[in-house]
């Protein structure tokens, strides 16, 4: 309010514009003018945001979220959410999103909050020994020349050794080939 007031102050002596008002402020110049005609009628009044403690015009009714949620009980329990959602939409004209569905059933305790990541994420633990497992990676680099080349690595899991190391003009089955032949031919099958 008060720094509102000082670049206020300062634009009405003619020090600054109102372009950069609204850029200290964080805000468009449209916006910056909007709140000093706000100013200019009801004071510091006027800059509070008109928003606070009003129901939004897009909240469902009580009705709607309670026949939502006696649908899941009586009739998809234990469905995941998505699965739900796509039944509701499909067969029982539901009109809200996904994100909508999803937290109306969990405020209702219906379905429990998922963990984020699947099990893809896990990490395992590496192979015990060398040799067990290799990892193979390109990515695409322009360290040297002018064009681009692929940088393909194998590289053993239990000691994260780098067995080959090259680059090509593109990563493919060939590539992947010769990573896996040149690690045989320098440490065995």
């Amino acid at each position: 309010m008060e720094r509102f007031e000082e670049l206020y102050l300062a634009v009405e002596a003619g020090r600054l514009s109102c372009s950069d008002a609204a850029m200290i402020l964080g805000c468009s110049p449209r916006h910056f003018l909007r709140l000093r005609s706000r100013y200019d009628e009801d004071g510091f009044a006027g800059l509070r945001d008109r928003r606070v403690g009003q129901v939004s015009r897009q909240r469902a009714a009580d009705a709607e979220v309670e026949e939502l949620t006696q649908l899941y009980r009586d009739r998809y329990a234990g469905f995941n959410m998505r699965h739900f959602h796509e039944l509701a939409r499909r067969d029982h004209s539901l009109r809200r999103g996904y994100t909508w569905t999803r937290l109306a059933l969990l405020s209702a305790g219906l379905v429990r909050p998922v963990k984020r990541g699947g099990t893809h994420r896990l990490k395992r633990p590496r192979k015990p020994m060398r040799g067990m497992m290799i990892h193979q990676d390109a990515s695409t680099h322009c360290w040297y020349g002018e064009g681009y080349a692929d940088l393909v690595v194998t590289l053993d899991d239990a000691t994260s050794e780098i067995t080959s190391a090259f680059f090509c003009k593109q990563e493919g089955t060939n590539s992947s080939l010769r990573g896996i032949h040149e690690t045989i031919a320098k440490h065995g099958l």
